[in-house]
């Protein structure tokens, strides 16, 4: 059985950082493309950022600079560190694994980001 976990979501102040980390199981980690996507209220699911195989990463624009992720093949995590976090940042944040070249992808259940004073 398939399973994405997220977890370190939570309220922070703009200005402040949080850690963001999925653990999977149930799949070869190491094949997959790993991204978090983010959904906000009325608006529709975007990549945040990914991360290859190989270790080669692409950021939105809008959090360029500000978040980083990375992966950890031996313990089948993917981490997003965000700083420098601002309101509009607030989402649902959602891990996602694919396979490349094929129809296999995966979901985590999400972890809210809420950046407020």
């Amino acid at each position: 059985q398939v399973q994405l976990v997220e977890s370190g979501g939570g309220l922070v102040q703009p200005g402040g950082s949080l850690r963001l980390s999925c653990a999977a199981s149930g799949i070869m980690f190491s094949r997959y493309v790993m991204g978090w996507y983010r959904q906000a209220p009325g608006k529709q699911r975007e990549l945040v950022a990914s991360i290859s195989s190989g270790g080669s990463t692409d950021y939105v624009d809008s959090v360029k600079g500000r978040f980083s992720i990375s992966r950890d093949n031996a313990k089948n995590t993917v981490a997003l560190q965000m700083n420098s976090l601002k309101p509009e940042d607030t989402a649902v944040y959602y891990c996602n694994g694919k396979l490349p070249r094929t129809t296999y992808y995966y979901w985590g259940q999400g972890t809210q980001v809420t950046v407020s004073p």
